[in-house]
């Protein structure tokens, strides 16, 4: 697929590759037309989103691969995917990947928690040993169908083993084939620098706010020498924020007037989700006027 082979030409690229994170259709074609060239659908986000719950290994295998193929149509970027834990073993992720593949997904994140998993800046994570996940990694490598799809490897060692086998984790998943290495919340920019200059493979930086890796902006991350750079909640946060300010308004005063200056129009809003496109289609097949 075009988007495939066009995530991996943006990670060999000098230039860090920067991806928001989205946790629905709207937040997706936001990003878009703002001119990013790839997205990041959270787990974290998607949760929120579909569950109202947090980010503990709620959602099934089903429910994420649905909101891929949602995201994946709604916007034409690629779409690297939140794939947890694969949601089992070795045998279980080898269908995951096939699914998300499936799906429109250009890229599956698979951790090394033990399930059911937790969000990667809360503590009492726990994790599998490095050769369980080594095999996991491998069995997604063999399962799909384009070479041109990528598998991210993500550890989680760094909060409780540290980061020595954090980077020992990553040399073996690199070693089993992951096309991406994802070493989960570095507690400072040194342990950054030697996250970046321990691989020959591209690495991930993730931005969270209020998190527990140092919040850099993109230029540092990109002189540290990180490949790709995060910010999965970024726009979850912000509406989450947004939307209580202004209920919180509406219920004091009964009008939303005050705020109106912080909304979209009505017009812009149909022009981001694609109204002259349904337009045009229908003046073309309905009518059978151009």
């Amino acid at each position: 697929m075009r988007d495939r082979e066009s995530l991996r030409k943006l990670l060999q690229s000098s230039e860090i590759l920067v991806a928001p994170g989205v946790h629905d259709c709207l937040t997706a074609r936001i990003i878009q037309d703002q001119g990013f060239s790839a997205l990041y659908m959270t787990g974290y986000g998607t949760s929120a989103s579909m569950l109202g719950k947090p980010d503990v290994g709620l959602l099934t295998l089903t429910e994420m691969t649905w909101r891929v193929s949602r995201i994946s149509e709604a916007v034409d970027i690629p779409l690297i995917a939140d794939g947890d834990t694969g949601y089992g073993n070795a045998v279980n992720v080898a269908r995951t990947v096939r699914e998300y593949e499936k799906a429109g997904a250009s890229c599956i994140q698979l951790e090394d928690q033990v399930a059911p998993k937790k969000c990667g800046h809360m503590t009492g994570r726990e994790i599998i040993s490095s050769e369980e996940m080594a095999g996991k990694i491998k069995a997604a490598c063999d399962a799909r169908y384009d070479d041109n799809f990528l598998i991210m490897a993500r550890t989680d060692a760094r909060t409780t083993l540290g980061i020595n086998e954090a980077i020992e984790r990553g040399r073996a998943y690199a070693d089993a084939g992951a096309d991406i290495l994802f070493i989960e919340s570095p507690e400072s920019e040194e342990e950054m620098k030697t996250i970046t200059s321990s691989f020959d493979v591209p690495v991930l930086a993730n931005m969270v706010e209020h998190g527990r890796t140092p919040y850099l902006p993109v230029s540092s991350l990109n002189e540290i020498g990180f490949d790709i750079a995060i910010f999965p909640v970024t726009a979850t946060y912000a509406m989450a924020k947004a939307v209580t300010e202004i209920m919180k308004t509406l219920m004091e005063t009964g009008t939303t007037s005050a705020l109106s200056d912080r909304m979209i129009t009505f017009k812009d809003f149909n022009n981001l989700i694609g109204l002259p496109e349904i337009k045009k289609m229908e003046a073309e097949y309905a009518t059978g006027r151009k």
